[in-house]
């Protein structure tokens, strides 16, 4: 760490009319630092991090005793010195990446326009330079890539353009929130390498995050955020190693993973060991020889498993090895090139229309991303009415049920009235969830069902499905990128590499004796912070790639 804060607040506060968002902030980020901001969904985070490069939005009121932005007074900036910082001194990665990339042109093309705007290059450099930064951001193939549009690409393909956009002009300071939200382990792994070398070569780093073995990788600092306020703050070793304030110890205690299997995660629960799973009943899904191609290319090539009532399978892999393209054939929502996808016995193409109705009904899906699965003209009454009428519940009590499908997914009914776009990506997660239980179905496909969510909120989450199979004898589908919830929830597991099964098995031995090199290298690149000792309140952190003098504790 050296020179001057690039970044500097004191006692900030943002509101939105009456609702008071962020009360008494106070950061400072240094050149070759990097400072993370945990919390739940709706703490205040990703507001502090926007009102640092003057997108909090219209309705905002910002104040603050000091805000300094590169040495200079950003109090008062107008909009064209906001525009002249973005990009060129503060790089953004937004939340969002699934959706926040423009639909009507190719990726390659969005980050050129970033160039072309700070003139960070001559102009005939600037397509070289967006393979580049593909290139070191991980994307395979850039040159193709980059002339295809957002939906010609998977969530982490999406993710890794738009960070690739983020640091196009090589900005001092870069905002990271949720970098890594919808990269598999392996990806993952390269992006915090590539963040933690540009913290190196002296870039600034403000990191929004909550997963906090990402933050125990990467962050020099940490700042524990709830409700608007910062109440616990310190360097990262102390804060996750020997928490002081109860919501840090809880978010620790709510990490999923081996040690995790057969307990509550919430909280609010305890940590107390549920009622047995029943025993596998019946096969509700069955996958045989499942074959997928897209322009040519095999994305799913001879995939098989079968799925039984009461039990969770796991599938996994990394980015584009076809996990979502077969939880899409499972549900009959995409037509196969070869196998066959049976639900109950029957394929969808052998069902009457009444039928595939019914078993629609019957197996239910909480996709990726929960944002474009939503009609964005209705609020959320209108989003779960839907579902509940659907369900078979008569129209006088829908509401009620609404209320307790909120609750059970850790929303209020506050959230009612309110349209998706007017909700935290955490919310319409939850949303979702709702929407997907409220039929009662017999099978849940999960394809990334808690990937927006906070640590607490994904542990309250998974506790709910968990009672939800222990009562109904469910079964789920759980498409995964977070190998932590995968061993946390499943029975067995199913591994895939380039639209191929590389292994299938119980869980523990997937996670403890693994056959397949492919399945041993997810395994090392998963980011490790084990869940604090309940009688001491402490956390064993496995050592971070790199040494930090403020993190001994680590060691």
């Amino acid at each position: 760490m050296n020179g001057d804060p690039l970044v500097e607040v004191e006692d900030l506060t943002v509101s939105f009319g009456a609702i008071e968002a962020v009360r008494g902030v106070s950061l400072a980020v240094s050149p070759g630092e990097c400072v993370a901001i945990v919390g739940e969904s709706g703490s205040g985070k990703s507001v502090t991090a926007r009102s640092l490069i003057g997108l909090t939005g219209e309705g905002a009121t910002v104040g603050a005793a000091r805000l300094r932005v590169g040495g200079q007074d950003a109090l008062a900036f107008g909009e064209r010195q906001w525009r002249q910082v973005r990009g060129t001194g503060i790089g953004y990665v937004l939340q969002d990446a699934l959706v926040s990339l423009d639909p009507l042109r190719p990726v390659g093309r969005e980050i050129a326009e970033t160039l072309r705007l700070h003139r960070a290059v001559p102009r005939a450099e600037i397509d070289g330079r967006v393979i580049e930064l593909l290139r070191e951001v991980g994307v395979p193939e850039p040159e193709l890539r980059a002339g295809q549009y957002p939906h010609e690409l998977s969530g982490g393909l999406r993710q890794r353009a738009l960070i690739a956009s983020a640091i196009a002009c090589d900005p001092e300071l870069l905002i990271a929130d949720e970098p890594t939200t919808a990269l598999d382990v392996t990806v993952q792994a390269q992006i915090l390498r590539l963040l933690d070398e540009r913290r190196r070569a002296g870039t600034a780093l403000l990191l929004i995050s909550h997963d906090l073995a990402v933050v125990a990788r990467l962050a020099d600092r940490v700042l524990v955020m709830k409700d608007g306020t910062v109440v616990e703050e310190g360097p990262t070793g102390r804060v996750l190693t020997a928490p002081s304030h109860p919501y840090t110890r809880a978010l620790l205690a709510a990490i999923p993973g081996e040690h995790s299997r057969g307990t509550r995660l919430s909280a609010t629960s305890g940590h107390v060991r549920p009622e047995p799973r029943r025993a596998p009943g019946e096969v509700v899904i069955e996958a045989r020889g499942l074959v997928k191609d897209f322009r040519g290319r095999r994305a799913v090539d001879e995939v098989s498993f079968e799925l039984r009532a009461g039990e969770t399978l796991g599938l996994v892999g990394e980015s584009g090895s076809g996990k979502t393209t077969v939880a899409r054939l499972v549900l009959g929502l995409l037509e196969s090139d070869g196998g066959q996808a049976l639900v109950e016995g029957r394929t969808w193409g052998e069902m009457t229309a009444r039928q595939r109705r019914e078993a629609r009904r019957h197996v239910q899906v909480v996709y990726q991303d929960p944002l474009s699965s939503f009609d964005p003209r209705f609020n959320v009454r209108r989003i779960l009415d839907e579902a509940l009428m659907v369900g078979g519940v008569p129209r006088a009590e829908r509401r009620d049920q609404a209320l307790l499908l909120l609750d059970q997914v850790g929303l209020d009914g506050g959230v009612l009235e309110r349209r998706p776009r007017q909700l935290s990506g955490g919310q319409r997660q939850r949303v979702a969830i709702a929407r997907a239980l409220a039929p009662r179905p017999r099978v849940l496909v999960c394809d990334e069902p808690v990937s927006a969510l906070d640590v607490s909120v994904q542990a309250q989450v998974l506790d709910l499905l968990a009672d939800l199979q222990a009562e109904l004898g469910m079964a789920y589908l759980f498409v995964s990128h977070h190998l932590g919830v995968v061993h946390h929830v499943s029975d067995r597991v199913v591994v895939l590499k380039e639209g191929r099964v590389v292994e299938t098995g119980d869980v523990g031995q997937i996670f403890t004796a693994p056959r397949a090199d492919y399945t041993r290298e997810l395994l090392a690149a998963i980011p490790r912070l084990d869940r604090p000792s309940e009688q001491a309140g402490t956390a064993h952190l496995v050592p971070a790639a790199r040494p930090r003098p403020t993190t001994e504790a680590i060691q």
